[in-house]
């Protein structure tokens, strides 16, 4: 009975490795590899832009925006009022 199971699993072995060598070669490997790389971080870029777009668009982003620029123009006209005194 051992015998039986242990030529199965050589045969099963004998079979994946004669798979694995039919596949691609190292070259394609790291080739495909970069290429996935390459489409990954573009992927990521792309969606990092998109967030931060989303963000500067936002309506708290505007909001705030637009107190910092009334509270600039405020502190610039009293200082405009003190220069002219």
């Amino acid at each position: 009975m051992k015998l039986y199971l242990a030529v199965a699993v050589l045969m099963l072995v004998f079979a994946a490795f004669t798979e694995a060598q039919d596949t691609e070669t190292i070259d394609e490997q790291l080739s495909s590899f970069g290429t996935k790389v390459s489409e990954l971080t573009q992927d990521l870029a792309e969606k990092t832009k998109n967030a931060f777009q989303d963000m500067h668009n936002s309506e708290f982003a505007t909001n705030t925006r637009n107190w910092f620029q009334e509270q600039f123009a405020k502190v610039k006209s009293s200082f405009d009022g003190l220069s002219r005194k």
